[in-house]
């Protein structure tokens, strides 16, 4: 495939749910590499389809840094074993308090 051909898309807004420390790896990751979220998760969902990883051996370092920055312990394996957690309580506040 030459590496100048452009592909036109047409992209939709999508609102989904993910783990709050992965989402903010993604986003710190694609802020580092000034891409944006949709870019970043484009580029991995594309490789992973190949059946390639995303990331040069870099990029793993600066994930790894990330992952031990936002305290993410998850690996691959966790990833059919995930479940939402009790949703937290926001305290009421009266008016005028």
């Amino acid at each position: 495939m030459p590496e100048d051909r452009k592909y036109f898309v047409e992209r939709v807004q999508t609102g989904v749910r993910m783990e709050k420390r992965l989402l903010k790896i993604l986003r710190a990751f694609a802020d580092y590499h000034d891409l944006t979220l949709g870019d970043l998760l484009e580029g991995i969902v594309l490789h992973a389809f190949d059946g390639k990883c995303p990331f040069q051996p870099a990029s793993l370092h600066k994930i790894k840094a990330l992952k031990k920055f936002y305290g993410l312990d998850l690996d691959s394996r966790a990833s059919h074993r995930l479940t939402e957690s009790a949703p937290r309580l926001r305290k009421k506040v009266s008016p005028g308090k």
